[in-house]
Order: structure tokens, then sequence, then C-alpha cells
């Protein structure tokens, strides 16, 4: 009974702190709490990716012109955006501002943690968001296209799991909250569920070619979200909230992107 209290306690933490619904989550979210939420972030992320393609599938359903196909991923990303609050959007706007800056990591972080966008996040910003639409838009199968969302909306929670071994570039915050909170086994047993899952669901939907393209869109995507990773612990001295947002953003635009271009 108490472990299963402790789930419930930890996916309740997780949906209020990555999303808008009103769930009634713990006040007070201690360490012994994160391991449990950072485990729930893919669970999470295939419920936002299931409401985004949910809307996607309902817009596409009235026609399948290429101006219905872009305003059906454009709804679905708004949509996507309403559930989470914009917060990734503004960590990876964020985040472009403070290592795009060039100056040293605390001027950096002092950057980061202002309330306005500069003109390298806003441009950032804009050119994600564009890529995440219009490679959505150019899958050539609405079936596809909803599961490429959900795959690529999976892929940027687990993204941050893998990250959770990174130390906290802060004392206080989501970076320093999840530093270490999931042992190398655990997140070698995630990243491995993810690959498998795409793999036998591209092989059944569609044969091993997908199955290869779903492999390499998940791959690329982890190594560009480990790349940031690497840039923030060596210009920053660790994670932030903001570069984990930044992450999720990047990992889901590069899956859709490679899915696109070789479909």
């Amino acid at each position: 009974m108490r472990a299963t209290r402790s789930d419930v306690r930890a996916w309740r933490a997780a949906v209020t702190m990555f999303t808008v619904v009103p769930v009634a989550g713990p006040a007070d979210i201690g360490r012994d709490d994160a391991g449990r939420i950072v485990l729930w972030l893919p669970v999470l992320g295939g419920a936002l990716g299931a409401a985004a393609a949910g809307a996607l599938l309902a817009c596409e359903a009235g026609g399948d012109s290429v101006a219905r196909r872009l305003l059906a991923a454009t709804v679905a990303f708004g949509v996507l955006g309403i559930l989470t609050g914009g917060m990734h959007l503004d960590g990876l706007a964020d985040t472009v501002d403070g290592l795009g800056s060039r100056r040293p990591r605390q001027e950096a972080l002092d950057i980061m943690r202002r309330s306005d966008t500069g003109p390298m996040g806003v441009a950032a910003l804009l050119f994600v968001v564009l890529v995440q639409v219009t490679a959505l838009a150019a899958l050539p199968s609405r079936w596809l296209g909803a599961a490429a969302l959900v795959v690529a909306v999976i892929t940027g929670r687990v993204a941050v799991l893998l990250a959770a071994d990174a130390p906290a570039a802060r004392p206080q915050g989501f970076g320093a909250l999840i530093a270490g909170a999931a042992t190398r086994r655990t997140r070698a047993g995630v990243a491995a569920a993810l690959a498998g899952t795409v793999a036998i669901a591209g092989a059944l939907a569609g044969g091993p070619l997908l199955a290869v393209r779903g492999l390499a869109a998940v791959v690329l995507a982890l190594a560009v979200a480990a790349t940031l990773r690497r840039v923030a612990v060596r210009r920053l001295g660790g994670m932030t909230g903001d570069v984990f947002g930044a992450m999720i953003e990047l990992s889901a635009a590069t899956v859709l992107l490679v899915l696109a271009a070789f479909s």
C-alpha cells in the first residue's frame, strides 16, 4: 500500500509540475519524490502525445490537403503548448539566450532567469516550432503523423530522464531536484524500452524500413539532447529547468524532422 501511495503521489507531482492540468499534487516535493517523478515522465509524455495526436486526427478528418495538414499540425502543437503551459518553449528560448550570450557562467545563468526573451531566443523558438509543425505536416499518412507525434513527445521526456545524472547548475530548481535521481540501470532500461517499442511498432505498422526509420529518429533525437547536456555542463556548470525544457523541444523536433526527411 505504501508503494502504491508513493506512486500516486509521484504521478500527481509530475502532472502538477509539468502540465496545467488541475491535479491535487503534493505541496512539497523533495528528493525522495524526485526519482519516482522522473520515471513518470515518459508516461506523462505518452498522455500528452495522445492528446495532441487526437487533436491532429480530428483536424485531418475533414480533408487531406496540404493546408489541412498544416492546420492540424499547428493545432496539435498548440494543444501541447496549452497543456504544458508553454514552459518548455520558454525554456528553449531562455537556454538559447543564455548559451548564445557567450557570457561567463553566472552571467549566462542570470540571463536565463530574466522574464524577457532576447532576439536569439525568439529566433530559436520560431525556428524549432516551424520545424515541428512542418515536419509533422510533411508525413505522408495521418496515422503515421499521429504515431510520430506520440513518439516525439515521449522521446523528449526520456531525454530528460537520461540527463538526470548531470549535475545541477544551481543549488535550487528542477535541475537540483532531479540531479542523480535515476540510476544508470534505470536510465538504460528506459532507453532500451523506448527503442524496443518503437522498433516493434514500426515493424508491425510498416515493416523493417519503418522500424529502422523510427529507431534512427529516436537515436538522433537523444544524441541531440545529449549534446545539449554536454554544452550545458561545460558552459553553465550543469543543468537547469530551462535546459531540460529546451531538450524536450529539440528532441521532439529532431524525431519529426528525421521521419519527415526519410518518408
